[in-house]
């Protein structure tokens, strides 16, 4: 290697000029001996000089220009060292040739197809657990109510019609939504503050619903328990904050099919367990006499007074201990992924850390030093702030074309769905059908129906199915249990392989027929005729074959549309507060659905048309679907503001 001592006196080129020369002689050298270093920048680099150090010569050695053998004292490499004019001019042709052969067999090179992720590969895997326990208690709470609430109202005042306590049992549900439609973009927009965060208003919500549900529990009329809905739902703005932190922790798009899942998911957890722990536990002292009766075990010799008073109160304290431990979870292990706030260690967490230390014996390492003088000026800062985040998109601009679609077909689907989870057990526990010939007086006075009415399948007829509320809650289950095993199953599968928004409308379809399909139920054989409870394998086969399809369709429609409207955001700085209104959005639809729905349920049973409110939302379903074909996916980062840029750009 020859070392040029003298500053060259050929005119100087351009930075360019000079990449472009040294990236010609290293392929050529690459490509005669495979073995040396495939370019002069990777010898640079090893070494830690820049394209300005090194110049490229005829003979493929290095002209270096450096004062340091004519001036000891000069310690520095001289940076403007130049390339001779003349080593373009002198490449060879078949130099050129080679190049291009090489960078044709880099675009032939198939590039390896991305494989689906693993529920094993997904990141911060305790956060995400810490996220999802605590979005179990909302659907506990809903759930386990939904098993007994119509009896709970029927207690409020046994004369009522069950026209009335259908339509009364959609109103209690319609507040608990309604309330959070009032207050969910206000949570969305403090949590995006840093005086609070995403941590604090979940931690909020987790109290304020466990207190909702002890007051709902220990109400004795219905506008106490319409008010206690009303309090659980005004302090719960989890589910958007939840959804903003999950996209937070999962950066990457080939994690959000299953990040995004884990709160649907959890859904159909709460389905499973929240109407067991409310068919088992509704009025203990008739279910279990021996336990808590009258000269039973607990109960002694007048059994346990408070739930004689209260029947429907254990439940909700079981529901309430667990959203309990839920927050204390939340409290000790939770991290904040506010970018203002992310990294710092609030006194839960410190708390959390101690409790660590203490349980898996893990010693302190606050008194340890590094062996090695750190320089304060290479040390970099540990929680680096970028500075886009420090602007935030004005709210006016958050309503892109994509957004308002986004929101439409949002609210159109939790809307109908609202509806169906409100009618669903209404149904189960209304009184069956009883025909007149079958004994002397009116046995459907509960129904109010019409006088001289005398169904005519397959669309005038009435009555529901009469199910108990341990029956019910297993009915519940069933619809959990099977959304569980496809969420695990076939979800990250399919939606890898076909793409989440097509995905997503195809399940939009699979609505409207389980809606027109699920009055069809009280007309096949039972093995008991009415009054008795619908029975039997042929009916108990058909209900699950309807809850199938319909946890199908949700298993693929709800992670696709929340996936939607976290992607559909324009601007990272507003991420909380889209979420915020995707809540918004679904709760105003939750709280019109299941009102809608009831009122129009108990008009069905007194016109004797209990299908009439199904096939009107078999029609909305439709209607969605159509909304559907209407949304994109965006990349969350739609608007740029001034000076920035977008990730990979």
């Amino acid at each position: 290697m020859s070392w040029n001592l003298n500053p060259p006196s050929t005119p100087t080129k351009s930075k360019k000029q000079r990449s472009f020369a040294s990236s010609q002689d290293s392929t050529s050298t690459y490509l005669a001996s495979p073995s040396s270093p495939r370019n002069s920048t990777d010898k640079k680099l090893k070494h830690g000089y820049d394209d300005d150090t090194y110049g490229s010569s005829d003979d493929g050695s290095f002209s270096h220009t450096d004062s340091e053998d004519e001036d000891e004292g000069d310690g520095l490499l001289d940076k403007h060292i130049e390339l001779d004019r003349s080593t373009l001019a002198t490449l060879p042709v078949e130099e050129e040739e080679h190049i291009q052969e090489v960078d044709a067999l880099q675009q032939e090179q198939p590039k390896e197809k991305p494989k689906p992720v693993s529920w094993s590969s997904l990141p911060k895997k305790d956060q995400l657990f810490i996220l999802t326990f605590a979005r179990l208690s909302e659907p506990l709470t809903q759930t386990s109510l939904q098993a007994y609430m119509f009896y709970q109202l029927r207690s409020f005042d046994p004369a009522l019609p069950d026209s009335i306590i259908s339509y009364r049992a959609g109103l209690l549900q319609a507040t608990f939504t309604g309330a959070q439609f009032c207050t969910a973009f206000l949570w969305g927009r403090i949590a995006d503050s840093e005086r609070m965060g995403r941590k604090r208003v979940i931690l909020i919500g987790l109290i304020g619903t466990s207190i909702g549900a002890l007051g709902f529990g220990f109400s004795q009329t219905f506008y106490t328990a319409l008010f206690w809905r009303a309090l659980g739902g005004a302090l719960n703005g989890n589910v958007g904050v939840m959804r903003t932190m999950i996209s937070e922790i999962i950066k990457e798009k080939k994690y959000q099919s299953r990040a995004f899942l884990l709160l649907p998911m959890t859904f159909n957890i709460g389905v499973i367990v929240g109407p067991i722990i409310g068919g088992l536990l509704a009025d203990p002292l008739a279910t279990y006499p021996s336990v808590f009766g009258e000269n039973s075990i607990l109960g002694g010799e007048h059994g346990v007074w408070w739930m004689k008073r209260w029947p429907y109160a254990l439940p909700n304290i079981v529901t309430a201990a667990f959203m309990t431990i839920a927050t204390t979870v939340a409290i000790l292990g939770l991290e904040e992924t506010l970018d203002s706030l992310r990294g710092k260690r609030d006194l839960g967490l410190r708390i959390g850390d101690l409790i660590k230390r203490y349980i898996f014996c893990r010693p302190s390492h606050d008194h340890y030093q590094t062996l090695i003088p750190s320089d304060i000026e290479l040390q970099q800062p540990t929680t680096p702030i970028p500075l886009h985040t420090r602007r935030k998109l004005p709210f006016r601009r958050i309503f892109t074309p994509n957004m308002i679609a986004v929101l439409i077909a949002h609210g159109m689907l939790a809307s109908h769905l609202g509806a169906f989870n409100s009618l669903w057990f209404v149904f189960l526990s209304t009184p069956r059908y009883i025909p007149h010939s079958s004994t002397g007086v009116d046995p459907n006075s509960s129904l109010h129906l019409p006088p001289s009415y005398h169904p005519k399948p397959p669309f005038i007829f009435t009555g529901g199915l009469g199910l108990p509320p341990a029956a019910i809650g297993v009915s519940l289950a069933i619809l959990g249990t099977i959304g569980i095993v496809l969420q695990l199953g076939l979800y990250p599968t399919i939606s890898f392989r076909y793409g989440n928004v097509s995905c997503y409308r195809l399940a939009l379809l699979f609505f409207p027929v389980v809606y027109a399909a699920v009055p069809f139920l009280a007309l096949i054989p039972t093995t008991l005729a009415a009054p008795a409870p619908a029975s039997g394998t042929l009916f108990w086969a058909a209900l699950v074959v309807i809850l199938a399809v319909h946890v199908l369709a949700r298993t693929f429609a709800l992670p696709g549309t929340t996936i939607l409207v976290n992607n559909a955001c324009p601007h990272p700085s507003v991420l909380g507060t889209v979420h915020g209104l995707g809540q918004s959005a679904s709760s105003l639809t939750r709280t019109f659905g299941p009102l809608l729905g009831g009122l129009a349920y108990g008009h069905g049973l007194k016109a004797g048309v209990v299908g009439a409110v199904f096939w009107a939302m078999a029609t909305w379903a439709m209607l969605g679907f159509a909304a559907g074909t209407k949304v994109r996916e965006g990349d969350g980062h739609e608007i740029l503001l001034e000076g920035e840029e977008k990730d990979g750009s």
